[in-house]
């Protein structure tokens, strides 16, 4: 783990365009290009990181990239002071006027993983029959084994339980569908979608777990919560919805509560770690070869600040990061220095990306690992 401090979105703040901090947090993520002042069809906003990184790490895996999300990501219209909800509904943008959607639903993301041909209707219908995926690869698994030794095949063994055990929890998921109803409710999940948010996030990570272990995609992104969002968090005992708790006021028991929320949040990224670093791969583990970067648009949402942002980066980046360490930038270096400093990293090198003035210095790690 790596945290680094000083980072600043300059690109977030107004430049003219008057209120609208949250859109902007969200459009300029990735990019660190202001977005342009529009509720209707003239999006536009920059090539992300992410979309960068697909182009080069995708052209071997089956997906470019996968796009994920909790909540749910049809919003249009004016979602926030004049900016169209496009801006709010996704953290990545393949060209400057297209944003890729994002998908909440874990079902889906499974079916676009592992479905085999037909419609999505069908795919799910063979599911509902209590049939695993891995029922239609039976004879592929069979001639695998005859292939390789005892230590793959273990290894085979204990991906496809993995992913069986993905499946159950699907199936558990599905079990008490709950109707949508998009008029009255935004906050009713559709089948296929826990009701607790914990279990929600955990299976989406549990299923970018899989993709990295059978170099589906090696490259993601996934939004928590959408900006300006009401969500609440009864299973930690917060009633009051997100947005209206980040405005603490500087009183210090909702800088508590907003302390819990975030803690809680950390956790469960804390669980896909721990995934990774418990994975083998290749001289070592799925965390030594990867490199995520986990964080915030803004660092004070009671003001809207975009400066010094929470970051951290996690992962040994195939040997070339070294962890333990916090860097310290001097504030108000753009976040797009360290974007493409993240870049280099991966061996996806470019010149600039939007405000980078630079690069952010991550030094070097003294003993490479092989692997991707």
């Amino acid at each position: 783990l790596v945290s680094v401090s000083g980072l600043s979105h300059g690109q977030a703040e107004s430049l003219g365009d008057g209120n609208g901090d949250h859109t902007r947090s969200t459009a300029t993520w990735l990019n660190g290009v202001h977005p342009n002042f529009t509720q209707g069809a003239n999006v536009r906003a920059g090539v992300t990181v992410d979309q960068l990184a697909a182009v080069h790490l995708g052209q071997d895996t089956r997906l470019p990239s996968i796009e994920l999300a909790i909540d749910l990501n049809f919003l249009v219209g004016n979602c926030d002071n004049g900016y169209s909800c496009t801006y709010l509904n996704t953290l990545s943008w393949r060209t400057a006027t297209t944003p890729l959607p994002t998908e909440n639903n874990p079902r889906a993301v499974f079916e676009r993983l592992f479905g085999d041909g037909g419609s999505r209707s069908q795919r799910l219908a063979e599911v509902r029959r209590d049939r695993s995926i891995l029922d239609a690869v039976g004879e592929d698994m069979q001639r695998l084994y005859r292939r390789v030794g005892s230590r793959d095949r273990s290894r085979a063994d204990e991906y496809f339980d993995a992913v069986r055990e993905v499946e159950r929890r699907l199936q558990q998921a599905e079990e008490n569908p709950v109707e949508f109803d998009a008029e009255s409710s935004l906050e009713r999940p559709p089948v296929g979608i826990p009701d607790d948010f914990g279990d929600h996030v955990r299976l989406m990570f549990d299923l970018q777990w899989l993709a990295y272990q059978a170099d589906i995609t090696r490259v993601f992104t996934f939004m928590y919560g959408r900006e300006v969002g009401s969500r609440t968090y009864p299973e930690i005992g917060l009633t009051g919805g997100h947005h209206a708790m980040s405005h603490h006021g500087d009183r210090p028991e909702a800088i508590e509560r907003y302390a819990r929320l975030n803690t809680y949040q950390t956790d469960l990224f804390r669980y896909f770690v721990d995934r990774l670093a418990s994975t083998p791969d290749g001289d070592g583990t799925l965390l030594d070869h990867c490199l995520l970067l986990y964080g915030a648009g803004m660092s004070n949402p009671n003001i809207h600040s975009h400066n010094d942002i929470p970051i951290v980066l996690v992962g040994g980046a195939s040997g070339s990061l070294r962890g333990g360490r916090h860097l310290s930038a001097p504030l108000g270096t753009p976040m797009t220095n360290l974007l493409v400093s993240l870049l280099d990293k991966s061996g996806v090198p470019v010149d600039r990306l939007g405000d980078s003035t630079g690069r952010v210095d991550l030094g070097t790690a003294p003993v490479p690992l092989s692997g991707v």
